[in-house]
């Protein structure tokens, strides 16, 4: 499993909850041939339901649910962990 996480050491601390899904589009090819490919989106504690709920909305999204910081899929495929910034959209 290729993980990649935009976070910084301390953005770790801060971001700690993330939101993960399963992505529908892209599992299957390119970075995530032949496996699943995963997007989580880190973010504060305090706007975990903001942030899940504009997850839930996205079309690609399928088994959306909340892990640990340190969350590292196993398998084939690949993992792209996301920041949510104070101006990400899911936050307005």
């Amino acid at each position: 499993m290729k993980i990649v996480d935009d976070r910084t050491p301390e953005q770790k601390q801060t971001h700690s909850a993330i939101i993960a899904m399963t992505d529908s589009f892209l599992s299957g090819w390119g970075e995530a041939e032949g496996g699943v490919s995963y997007a989580g989106w880190a973010c504060k504690p305090e706007h975990v339901e903001k942030v899940e709920r504009w997850v839930r909305s996205r079309s690609d999204a399928k088994r959306v649910r909340e892990v640990a910081g340190n969350w590292r899929p196993r398998g084939t495929g690949h993992t792209h962990i996301y920041v949510v910034g104070d101006n990400h959209s899911a936050l307005k």
